[in-house]
Parts: structure tokens; C-alpha cells; sequence
């Protein structure tokens, strides 16, 4: 996916990597048993641990360690059977300890990939570097009172993954991709819920920019804390340019941490960015170096999930889907699950199922559209994926015709009704009547001549619209086959 940046002196192409931190789901945190609950009452989920008062230790969450295995295996990344925790010093409010736990030297996950489903159809890698656990700090309120900020500790000690890239990624739209990507595996494996309006997901975005063509990786600079997928793009793009317009005044970038403002769309810069021998690491003396047994690893990976690649590759086998069909189908878990039990009922079409490519285009055309009008996912859907499939079905059986299924589809979404008693009560059943039919047909060809001389002189495509004001002379409600069979049978078309 090309991507350049113009300079005075020539193109540039921009080289991304992100550190996507993904709140890992678990009722407890790191390493306290303090509760996890999004949106509860400033500082009442904190233990003793997570407030750092004297004389307290932490324990290690063995659920969260197995969260980050799972993920791993789900990334294709190889599992460390050895791993270090390690302290991270740093000052900061809302970081009690005046440290944060992480694991630097020797983490838990080490190199995978991620494949992006590119829009030409094809997939590319973007490597994974590592992924380690952290625990995360609290939350510094500044906009509480106009002299003090507040500090509410609930989200102190709370597992974080942190799921480093490879600087990979060379555009905007790439960065979407990945991060689409990576939360639909998250949430198929249910270690993270992705959430970024929450803050359970957000990414450090890392840019720099060098002349187009070159392999070299110049300074970069971090762009910080950016939740939401659309304004991770927007700052790649605001800080590309920027960095590419210092490069042209004949400056020099700095490594430095930058904010993104969303409203003036442009990045500031926050500090001077740290080197990892600033933190002083070293392996934190209250935590033994986590060991994992080939059996502890098994075990977690025998109980993955189908994945979005490997089911995007089996909707493509087994259900004759476009590839483009099969992702968007497969991106969300609950999406895969609703499409097949639409496709799979039925009596007819290959292997006794419904036609997929007909399920496919009522899923991501039509309910797509409702849910995105109306603001709600596919779990609360008010069309079932049975009575969609029923719906198909009075289709398929020549009950109704297309036209009439998209009106009957408002009605079900609308009232949550059936489509039979839909249809049965407004009598929307399809024409079929051959009689019926051509008394309609003839009538229509006696009050269009010119359309009707059109047809005869050769212009095919004519009949398309004598069919249409056949329809709309039946409401809708006859057979479209019927009608273009009679009426090229009349026309001669």
C-alpha cells in the first residue's frame, strides 16, 4: 500500500512501529487481588499492593500469565519458557511504588506476526517484535478542579500485555489494518476486549521518515497513549509531515514523546523521549523469573479458538465465498458465528445449506446497514440469524420476490416479528399466477410504444425497465423471472 509524503526535495516514506498495550481480561489485577471493574467509584479498587504501602508483596496472577501464553500462541509468536519480571523506575503521581513491574530483558512472548488482509486481496506479515505483561498505573484527573489534580488509583496494578511491532508498517491505512487486526485476534481469543474508548487498548505509535527508496531508519519520535484507531492514522499522518517538513529547514528530528491533539491535528511534544537504561531496570527482588512447562503451554494451546485467518480460509473453502467476503465475515468473532447459522439452515444449495453468497450479502449488506443506523453490534441484533434464515428461504421458494424481502426485513427489524407473519398478514406472496401476470405484462407494453419499439429495434437493455414497471404495476409482488420470460417472448427481445 503506497504511501508518500511530498518534500520540497523530493518523496519520503514514512517507517511505523506500534506498541499496542491491551488490558488483559481478568477480574483481578496483576499482582493483587483488587477488582478490575470498569467505571467503579474513584479509588475503590485498590488493595494494599496497588497503593504501595509498606511491607506489601505482590503475587503473581496465574490466570493473566496464561492470558498472555494464549495470546502468544494466537500471534504465532514463539512462547519463553523463562521470563523476568523487572522494575521500571520512574516518578509519576498516579505510580505509587515509584516503579512500575515489567519485564524487559527476558519476556514472556517473543517474535510472531500479524497478517494484514489488504485491500487488492492480498495478505502481508507485519512482524511481531515481543510481548511482555506490566501492570499498569493509576490515573492522573486534571480537570476536576481548576488548582489540584486528583489521582484515582483503580487502574494501578490492573495486567497489561504490551505487543510491540516491528516498524513494519509503512502507511496510515496499514496502521488501521494491523489494529483491526490485532483486536480482532484479541477478541477471539478473549484476552482483551479492545476496547479503546475505555482505555483497555491504545497504542504507542513510533515514526520516522526516510527518503523513498532508502532502507535506512533515521531518528524517531513516539506519539503517546492515541485511542482510537482513526486517530492513530491521523497522527501517523501529522507527524510523517512533520517530520519530513524539519528534514527539508535542514533540522534534525529528536528522539522524543509527543501528544497527539485530535481537535488541531497536529503532535506537541511532551518530553525528551527516554532511553531504557533511564529506568534503571533490573529484576524486581519479590518475584521469582516465571518458568512455564511444555505441558502448561500444550495445554493452553490445544483450547485456542478458530482464529479470523484460518476461518476467513474455511469460509472461502467450504462456503465458495469471496476472500473480501470472508474477511469482513470473519473480522468479528460474533459476526462469523451469526453468518453461519444463517448459512447453514435451509434444505437446499450445496452440502444442504442455504445459499452462502445470498447469506453472505443479507449480513453485510442489509443488517449491517440497520445496526450501523441504529448504533447497535450484531449480539443485539433484532433480526435472529434464524429468522434471517427464514427470510432467505420464503426468497428461495419463489414466496415473495427480492424487492419484497428488503421491505419485509424493515418490518422484522422494526417489530422483531417473523417474516412469515409478516408476509401472511400484509399478503405480500409473491405472483406466480401466469395469467395474473400477463394481464399485467400486456398492459405495460400497450402503454410504453416507445420502450415496446425500442426492445424490438435491438436495445436489450430496454427490457430491463418494461420489467420494473411491471413490478411496480404489481406492487412489487410478481415473479421477475415470469415477467422477463413473457415479456421477450411478446417482444421478441
Amino acid at each position: 500500500m503506497s504511501y508518500v509524503v511530498k518534500g520540497e526535495r523530493g518523496d519520503w516514506e514514512a517507517v511505523v512501529g506500534l506498541e499496542v498495550h491491551a488490558q488483559i481480561i481478568s477480574k483481578a489485577k496483576l499482582f493483587s487481588g483488587a477488582a478490575t471493574q470498569f467505571g467503579a467509584a474513584p479509588n475503590t479498587q485498590v488493595s494494599l499492593v496497588d497503593a504501595a504501602m509498606p511491607g506489601m508483596l505482590p503475587v503473581l496472577n496465574g490466570h493473566c500469565v496464561a492470558q498472555a501464553v494464549r495470546t502468544g500462541l494466537g500471534l504465532k509468536a514463539k512462547i519463553n519458557k523463562r521470563s523476568v519480571f523487572e522494575r521500571k523506575n520512574y516518578f509519576y503521581p498516579d505510580l505509587p511504588p515509584g516503579y512500575q513491574i515489567s519485564q524487559y530483558a527476558q519476556p514472556i512472548v517473543g517474535e510472531g506476526e500479524v497478517l494484514l488482509d489488504m485491500p487488492d486481496g492480498s495478505t502481508r506479515a507485519v512482524g511481531i517484535e515481543r510481548l511482555h505483561m506490566e501492570q499498569d498505573a493509576g490515573k492522573s484527573l486534571h480537570d476536576q478542579d481548576p488548582n489540584r489534580t486528583f489521582i484515582d488509583l483503580n487502574r494501578a496494578g490492573v495486567a497489561l500485555m504490551e505487543i510491540v511491532s516491528k516498524p513494519d508498517i509503512r502507511s496510515p491505512e496499514e496502521a488501521g489494518l494491523y489494529l483491526r487486526k490485532l483486536r480482532s485476534i484479541l477478541r477471539y481469543l478473549g484476552t482483551c476486549d479492545g476496547n479503546m474508548e475505555e482505555g483497555s487498548m491504545r497504542a504507542d505509535v513510533n515514526v520516522s521518515v526516510r527518503p523513498k527508496g532508502s532502507n535506512e531508519l533515521r531518528t524517531r519520535a513516539e506519539v503517546k497513549n492515541v485511542n482510537s484507531v482513526r486517530f492513530v492514522m491521523q497522527a501517523i499522518e501529522a507527524e510523517a509531515a512533520r517530520q519530513v517538513a524539519v528534514y527539508d529547514a535542514g533540522g534534525e528530528v529528536k528522539q522524543e514523546t509527543r501528544l497527539y491533539d485530535s481537535e488541531k491535528g497536529e503532535t506537541r511534544p511532551m518530553r525528551i523521549k527516554e532511553f531504557a537504561h533511564d529506568y534503571r531496570y533490573f529484576p524486581d527482588p519479590d518475584l521469582l523469573p516465571l518458568t512455564l512447562t511444555d505441558e502448561f503451554i500444550r495445554g493452553i494451546a490445544a483450547a485456542l479458538p478458530e482464529l479470523p485467518d484460518d476461518k476467513k480460509q474455511r469460509f472461502v473453502a467450504d462456503y465458495g465465498l469471496s476472500p473480501y467476503d470472508a474477511q469482513v465475515l470473519a473480522a468479528e468473532r460474533e459476526t462469523a458465528d451469526y453468518f453461519e447459522r444463517v448459512a447453514q439452515g435451509g434444505a437446499g444449495g450445496k452440502k444442504g445449506r442455504r445459499d452462502a453468497k445470498q447469506a453472505a450479502n443479507w449480513v453485510t449488506g442489509a443488517l449491517f446497514a440497520h445496526l450501523n443506523e441504529t448504533g447497535k453490534t450484531i449480539s443485539d441484533s433484532p433480526v435472529a440469524a434464524d429468522a434471517l434464515g427464514a427470510l432467505i428461504d420464503l426468497v428461495a421458494d419463489g414466496t415473495i420476490s427480492g424487492r419484497i424481502a428488503k421491505d419485509v426485513f424493515a418490518e422484522m427489524a422494526a417489530t422483531g416479528r417473523p417474516p412469515k407473519a409478516i408476509v401472511a398478514e400484509k399478503g405480500l406472496m409473491q405472483i406466480s399466477d401466469a395469467g395474473a401476470i400477463e394481464a399485467a405484462v400486456d398492459q405495460v407494453i400497450a402503454a410504453n410504444p416507445k420502450q415496446v419499439a425500442d426492445v424490438r429495434a435491438g436495445k436489450a437493455k430496454t427490457i430491463g425497465w418494461l420489467v420494473g414497471q411491471v413490478m411496480k404495476a404489481t406492487g412489487g409482488k410478481a415473479n421477475p423471472q415470469m415477467v422477463n420470460e413473457l415479456l421477450k417472448r411478446k417482444l421478441g427481445g
